[in-house]
């Protein structure tokens, strides 16, 4: 039997939405951290690199014509990654 075909039109604000809500708790907790002194080095170099590494992949998505999907995927993945790393840490 076949996977049933993703609906474009459906994907993109799905992840979006999946995107905001990460963000959002990671923004929180990380803030936390460093209201509280515990946010760490790695934790700050953690930032900035992940970010770097987002755009990276998400730049040869949309070079290579992908679609928006793929160019949000790295930053939807990253996001959802950290936002339950972090929770754990709580």
């Amino acid at each position: 039997m076949r996977k049933p075909a993703r609906d474009a039109t459906y994907a993109l604000p799905m992840m979006m939405a999946q995107l905001t809500m990460a963000s959002w708790e990671t923004i929180l907790r990380r803030t936390l951290m460093m209201a509280q002194g515990t946010c760490t080095a790695a934790e700050y170099q953690r930032m900035a690199a992940e970010k770097a590494a987002a755009v990276q992949i998400s730049t040869a998505a949309l070079m290579a014509g992908l679609g928006h999907a793929a160019v949000l995927a790295p930053f939807v993945v990253r996001a959802r990654a950290n936002a339950k790393r972090l929770r754990r840490k709580a």
